[in-house]
This record gives structure tokens, C-alpha cells and sequence, in this order.
């Protein structure tokens, strides 16, 4: 698990395309293996910080879907905790 450094920092802040967005960057970057060690030691560990924290964000998206459930008549009547298992 990476930890947040000062320089990944501004990660908090990002939006998921963002974050998401930065590490597809990163993840080509390295598959060319056109970046010194050095440096891909320092993306690589971006890249992990990026990645939890698009996890923490869509973890928390899935926290607030919710599922509409729907009366006899076929109306919506409301709205229940989504459960992907049903």
C-alpha cells in the first residue's frame, strides 16, 4: 500500500477522471520503458497513490448508488441501498 507522501499531496484533491486520467499516463509511460529508473521508481509510486485513491473514490460511489424499487403498478415507490449480490 503507497503511502501519501508531500509530494502526492495534491491526490486528496483530484477528481476521479483526473486521478484516473494521470495514471493511465503514467501506467503508458512505464510499458514503453522509455523512463530512467530513477524516475520510474518516482512514477511508480505516484501511480500507486493514484490508484488507491481512485479505489477510495469509487468506493465511496458505490456507497451512495441506490437501487429504485418499484410498487405493484409498476411505478417507483422509493429507493433502497444498492446490493450488488442481488
Amino acid at each position: 500500500m503507497a503511502k501519501a507522501s508531500p509530494k502526492n499531496s495534491d491526490i486528496k484533491e483530484m477528481s476521479f477522471e483526473r486521478a484516473l486520467k494521470e495514471l493511465e499516463t503514467i501506467v503508458g509511460r512505464l510499458e514503453r520503458g522509455d523512463v530512467e529508473l530513477e524516475e520510474s521508481i518516482v512514477i511508480f509510486e505516484r501511480g500507486a497513490a493514484l490508484k488507491e485513491h481512485c479505489d477510495r473514490l469509487l468506493k465511496q460511489a458505490e456507497a451512495r448508488v441506490e437501487k429504485l424499487t418499484i410498487n405493484a403498478d409498476g411505478a417507483p415507490s422509493g429507493a433502497e441501498p444498492f446490493d450488488p449480490q442481488n
